[in-house]
């Protein structure tokens, strides 16, 4: 994948969360086979090694909590510690906790608005002044394609994504001064293991699947490498003056 770098040295450091699986995974490749460094944050350091196999010097596994308390804080020094620079911040790491309302508990929302909204905040509001230095920083958000819409059983995921999105607008405006871009991909249904991480059995996962499939023009469900091109493009200095934006990568469903 062809990418232009902003960096003096011609080579970026790319920080990606949620980086052990899925869409977090296929970016911090897609970056690494343009030639960047990247940085994958998760929770659990087994993906994050699948995550670098074959990327040898050019994925670099980190595994903290972004939602922890400290955590973006920590993540982010230990980044200038050892690459010395931050160019992209990709904030991908996100969790769903389904449910009707009457069945919620408050960890179930208080752990997404943690993940989905308050570590995005805290960690751009860390990796400002590295990106504000490299002189051209972008911050990609990942929300998703229903995050306008009315999702029943998943409101607070889709509500937590809405707000993302809000925040990268806002941001988009507060940082250009500094000459910080800030854009979104909003992915549509996507073959990842998310339906595995909520828990869902076999068999409700293939239900899910087939309703959001029967739901997209395209017909088919998206796979992470596309969402990881659509993520590369608005990170590429090509897209200097690409800003404020939330890019719907869905299949046509947002439209539909």
């Amino acid at each position: 994948m062809d990418t232009t770098h902003s960096s003096a040295s011609g080579q970026r450091i790319i920080l990606v969360t949620g980086g052990g699986t899925g869409i977090g995974r296929a970016t911090a490749r897609a970056f690494a086979e343009g030639g960047d460094r990247v940085v994958v944050v998760g929770r659990r350091p087994g993906p994050l090694e699948e995550t670098a196999a074959g990327h040898a010097g050019a994925i670099h596994p980190l595994p903290d909590d972004v939602s922890a308390p400290g955590g973006p804080e920590r993540i982010v020094a230990r980044v200038l510690e050892t690459h010395g620079r931050i160019d992209v911040l990709v904030n991908n790491a996100g969790i769903v906790r389904g449910g009707p309302l009457g069945s919620l508990t408050a960890e179930d929302v208080s752990a997404q608005l943690a993940t989905n909204l308050v570590a995005p905040v805290l960690l751009t509001q860390a990796a400002l002044p590295a990106l504000e230095a490299a002189g051209g920083g972008v911050v990609v958000n990942i929300s998703t394609a229903v995050a306008q819409r009315g999702w029943p059983g998943s409101s607070v995921y889709a509500a937590s994504k809405a707000a993302l999105d809000c925040l990268t607008r806002s941001w988009a405006v507060e940082l250009a001064p500094r000459g910080v871009r800030v854009a979104a991909v909003a992915p549509g249904a996507v073959e990842t293991p998310i339906g595995e991480h909520q828990g869902l059995s076999p068999e409700r996962q293939a239900e899910v699947r087939a309703w959001q499939v029967a739901r997209t023009p395209l017909g088919r469900l998206g796979t992470p490498e596309e969402i990881a091109w659509a993520v590369c493009r608005l990170a590429d200095a090509r897209a200097s003056f690409l800003t404020g934006v939330v890019l719907y990568a869905d299949g046509g469903a947002s439209v539909a």
